[in-house]
């Protein structure tokens, strides 16, 4: 392994060491962050902030409290892989609502801990527990155990009735947004809960090769055109688990959200507006409906806020909506006439046009809307403040780069990420400036690739070329894309361009799509994708090659390789299925190779139901290319991936061998959908021995 490649491994992408899951408390007061000590140690730590001194303190080291740390329990540990979490130590942490104090899960141990002094304590569990959130001040804190809901102090307060009870099911962590399963009351007293039963649901298995004395793991999984899990929202009172069901509220009550649950089955956001009213959004299967309701705690009975609808699907993009605003006017998403931006809407009126690209609406800051958004280059993010009485906006952080915010009263957290780095400022109320402390190593390499927009559909594209390159000397090129719906490649955050510049310096040009489907162009370049996913990926990727091929002489359109991980995967393993006049090798990690064994709301949502479309699962599925590959294919599958499952490579790599074609196959034991732990890092060193030999 390569310098780069083993600094890589050693730092994890060089995000050891660097701040992250900032938290605002006690007025902005505080600033809670979980960081490790530096670029090499992998535990994160538990630290605050007192802006009004600028002091950081540590207040919770998982080595101290956790010296011989035993394993996560299997909730959690899946969960994680639905969150892309794979820092160790103190994962993720809940404040009070005062925001004095934090609890957090460590090996499935409970603690609380103050910001302003004393050592964390261990909260008495009744089991390996995961996702504690504590009530409003602090006094008692909920958890999950076992798939059962608990309070500490107290006991167990969901029943005992065979469902799983405060967690968020497979299809709202991996693909709702939704990862969390029960919210405290603002008094504190009673809890909305989630209950899930997945009984209906198929079972998936695991095995680990390396370890056959070891029994096989198995997990519920809502494969497309199946049943999804049956999940309700229920507030229970303190001791529900004995009470009685039905009531208006107090002890022991259980009350039972009623909406029409049916046709509205997604449960993508809850939370407490008030002691009086709980506001959820739900959504119809094929998410063509969002539904934002109002809901009676003390009867249960629900009543329709705001409606948004879409003909293809309602794009998922746009956290913070819907909202209610100040003065009781509906804050919603929806896209501008023929799909040219994502706006925003009060009361069903459009608040912004086509000038705008809305990402996220992260609060409410001198009395305006505190947006996300992009003004110019879809590759770039904006921070802006938004008047919701009038549209107009007002730049808060709108230079070069990818900028994000946090607030609270009158505080503001910007984070900033161009081609220099990665920079964060905390500006208070009373104008002060204060920089917390990144102890991550600095990355090797400045690239700013070459930003370029192709074809008559304007697509996004990237190109990387060696530090050392000599115009006039040729090179093989490296498609390394994404491809899939509602994601993006081409972006000025500079963490993902290191890599590439390392390809790139292996002697490719390294050429990244973001063909039509991917997110943050327009609504329209998103809906592209809509019944199909294949065509429109693999004709997108070959236009724009060829496009920066005429615009850019040194591409050797003879020797043309392609890789990616997960949708990455499935568009390297198709190049070389259906266009090998177009590419002459692929690495295809984790693809899903047919979508009628993946996810129901992911697949669902661009495919329509499997039993009402099969010709679209036909079209999109590799299975049937298996005899005409002609091209080397090296595919790679780690055997714990409970995402895409490996069974979508073995089943591929199955057609393939029946059909007589030689190709590569890695599986690697113990590894998930993600690469931890220098996996990705060894699997490059892998890649590039392969591309060299196919290319030479």
């Amino acid at each position: 392994m390569d310098d780069f490649l083993r600094l890589s491994a050693t730092t994890a992408r060089f995000t050891y060491g660097a701040p992250r899951a900032f938290t605002f408390g006690d007025d902005a007061r505080l600033l809670w962050f979980l960081r490790s000590t530096g670029p090499t140690d992998p535990f994160d730590s538990l630290w605050v902030l007192d802006t009004a001194t600028g002091a950081e303190s540590r207040l919770a080291d998982p080595r101290e409290l956790c010296p011989e740390p035993g394993p996560l329990p299997v909730a959690e540990r899946r969960l994680r892989q639905r969150i892309r979490l794979v820092a160790a130590g103190i994962g993720s942490y809940a404040l009070s609502g005062d925001g004095l104090r934090a609890v957090f899960a460590l090996y499935g141990r409970l603690f609380e801990v103050a910001a302003d002094g004393g050592a964390p304590k261990e909260i008495p569990a009744a089991g390996p527990a995961m996702d504690p959130r504590p009530n409003a001040d602090g006094s008692r804190t909920a958890y999950v155990a076992d798939d059962a809901l608990y309070v500490a102090p107290g006991g167990r307060v969901s029943p005992d009735d065979g469902a799983r009870w405060g967690v968020a099911e497979f299809a709202a962590a991996e693909e709702l947004h939704r990862a969390r399963g029960h919210w405290w009351s603002p008094d504190g007293v009673t809890l909305l809960a989630a209950r899930v039963d997945e009984s209906a649901l198929q079972r998936r298995y695991f095995t680990d090769p390396a370890h056959p004395e070891l029994p096989a793991e198995d997990f519920a999984y809502p494969v497309a055109g199946g049943p999804n899990a049956d999940v309700q929202l229920w507030v229970l009172g303190a001791g529900a688990s004995e009470g009685e069901s039905g009531g208006e509220g107090g002890e022991g009550t259980r009350i039972r959200l009623d909406w029409d649950a049916a046709t509205y089955p997604y449960v993508s956001d809850a939370d407490w507006e008030s002691a009086e009213e709980i506001l959820l959004t739900v959504q119809d299967r094929l998410q063509q409906t969002v539904l934002l309701l109002s809901a009676d705690p003390a009867t249960g009975r629900t009543r329709e806020l705001s409606r948004t609808t879409h003909p293809q699907w309602v794009d998922p993009l746009v956290p913070g909506t819907p909202a209610r605003l100040a003065d009781g006017r509906m804050l919603t998403a929806a896209d501008t006439p023929g799909g040219a931006a994502r706006a925003l809407a009060v009361d069903g009126e459009l608040l912004t046009g086509d000038g705008i690209q809305v990402r996220r609406v992260a609060g409410v800051h001198e009395d305006r809307l505190l947006v996300e958004a992009a003004l110019r280059d879809p590759s770039e993010q904006q921070v802006l403040l938004l008047d919701p009485a009038t549209g107009e906006l007002a730049p808060v952080a709108d230079g070069p780069g990818v900028h994000t915010v946090s607030a609270s009263a009158g505080t503001l957290l910007l984070t900033s990420a161009d081609a220099d780095g990665v920079r964060r400022l905390v500006r208070t109320a009373d104008g002060r400036e204060l920089v917390p402390a990144d102890l991550s190593e600095p990355m090797p390499y400045r690239v700013v690739p070459i930003l370029e927009r192709v074809t008559e559909h304007g697509i996004p594209t990237a190109l990387v070329l060696p530090r050392d390159h000599v115009p006039g000397r040729r090179l093989p090129v490296l498609m390394d894309s994404y491809g899939g719906p509602c994601a993006q490649d081409v972006s000025a955050e500079p963490r993902r361009w290191q890599a590439r510049q390392w390809w790139a310096d292996q002697g490719f040009a390294v050429v990244t799509v973001d063909n039509r489907g991917t997110a943050n162009v327009s609504p329209a370049h998103t809906h592209a994708m809509y019944r199909g996913f294949s065509d429109v990926t693999l004709d997108d990727q070959v236009a724009a090659l060829h496009a920066l091929a005429a615009r850019h002489g040194d591409l050797d359109l003879g020797r043309v390789g392609v890789r990616g991980w997960s949708y990455g995967g499935y568009l390297a393993a198709m190049a070389v299925l259906r266009r090998p006049d177009v590419f002459h090798a692929a690495a295809a990690g984790a693809p899903p190779t047919d979508f009628r064994y993946y996810d129901t709301a992911y697949t669902e949502r661009y495919l329509g139901l499997p039993q009402d479309h099969p010709e679209v699962y036909e079209r999109d599925s590799l299975i049937a290319d298996a005899p005409g590959l002609s091209r080397p294919l090296l595919l790679i599958t780690g055997l714990a991936d409970d995402n895409v499952h490996p069974s979508h490579t073995l089943r591929l790599s199955q057609a393939l061998t029946d059909a007589g074609r030689p190709h590569q196959l890695l599986a690697l034991p113990g590894v998930t959908h993600m690469l931890p732990g220098g996996n990705r890092e060894k699997l490059m060193a892998l890649e590039l021995e392969f591309f060299r030999r196919e290319l030479a």
